[in-house]
């Protein structure tokens, strides 16, 4: 599958909110709201389309990626590029997972080289856990929100990596 990159509109806005996991997936589910729209039209979500233009998934960085119970617990220090991404319900479980998440971080490394990832994936999302660990994310500390208890996890870049052991 090839993907592309576009701009966030009302219409893949809409699509996204009306995307519907199964279980135990469904916690990621959304209503369309004025809220929501509003969520992923003003911040820094970007949209991933195939090469026929359909919806494959979006992403965002910063602190939209953050869960918000997470800076309570001190869990976003500075220096890291926060990411969020959702996948197409349609298009889950069938081995995209790694071209998908492969993809956005390539996408972000190219405006922000050598940076650090961070993302926040609920502990009980065993197969987006398993993915983020095969491109070399790990644990860094978890918290609570509600009954969800959430996973934070980093990944070094290679270039980061280099640059401290050269200086």
């Amino acid at each position: 599958m090839r993907l592309d990159t576009v701009i966030m509109n009302e219409q893949f806005a809409y699509e996204i909110l009306n995307w519907h996991y199964e279980p135990p997936y469904d916690f990621y589910n959304s209503d369309p709201s004025p809220e929501g729209m509003k969520e992923l039209l003003e911040n820094t979500y970007v949209v991933l389309v195939d090469e026929n233009g359909n919806l494959v998934g979006f992403y965002c960085k910063g602190p939209a990626a953050q869960v918000p119970a997470g800076r309570e617990f001190k869990a976003y220090p500075e220096g890291f590029i926060d990411i969020g991404l959702g996948m197409n319900p349609k298009l889950t479980g069938r081995g995209f997972g790694k071209e998908f998440f492969s993809f956005i971080l390539n996408d972000i490394s190219l405006e922000h080289p050598g940076c650090t990832f961070r993302l926040t994936v609920a502990a009980f999302n065993l197969r987006a856990i398993t993915l983020y660990r095969k491109e070399g994310f790990k644990e860094i500390c978890r918290f609570q929100s509600g009954f969800i208890e959430y996973i934070v996890m980093t990944r070094i870049s290679s270039s980061s990596m280099s640059k401290k052991y050269k200086d």
